[in-house]
């Protein structure tokens, strides 16, 4: 039993940092997102969720 501990505790070690880089890798990630989503929405681009149902798409722009 004693002989593999080292391997058990470095198994553990390696899936401790490949999960910890994933979680970093979306927070990084979502951080991007948020703003890219900012920039567009500055830029006079809305989302098509916040469209009331069945208004059409605008393209960003104000209808006239």
């Amino acid at each position: 039993m004693d002989s593999h501990i080292a391997f058990i505790a470095a198994a553990y070690a390696v899936t401790a940092v490949v999960i910890g880089a994933l979680v970093v890798r979306a927070v990084v990630d979502h951080r991007a997102q948020i703003r890219a989503l900012a920039e567009l929405e500055s830029r006079g681009v809305g989302r098509r969720s916040s469209r009331a149902a069945g208004e059409p798409e605008t393209g960003g722009r104000v209808p006239p």
